[in-house]
């Protein structure tokens, strides 16, 4: 569970599995991907790892990609979406976002 400090009234407790949920959505919503790691679209945390440190929060993201999709420009936009859905929801800083695509 992380912990993120507040001045005005104590700490917020926030599950790595919030964590993944966030970021499964966030990457669903980029143009050109399928699903998470052969689950779908349903499931939103599946496929998603958390690896959280202090403040600080790396993750990974495994994806099919829609046929015809470039797989760059899906995993740039997948980085982009998951860095700020996660940042602006929880005030994290994302060191990274790994991007995976399975077959």
């Amino acid at each position: 569970m992380t912990e993120i400090k507040s001045e005005r009234s104590g700490a917020v407790r926030i599950a790595d599995e919030v964590l993944a949920v966030i970021a499964g959505t966030a990457a669903l919503e980029a143009d050109g991907v399928e699903g998470l790691a052969g689950h779908g679209r349903k499931q939103r945390a599946k496929g998603v790892t958390v690896a959280v440190s202090g403040q600080s929060v790396a993750l990974g993201v495994a994806l099919t990609v829609k046929a015809g999709k470039k797989l760059q420009e899906v995993s740039r936009e997948v980085q982009q979406r998951v860095k700020g859905g996660i940042e602006t929801m929880t005030g994290l800083a994302v060191t990274n976002v790994n991007v995976h695509v399975v077959a």
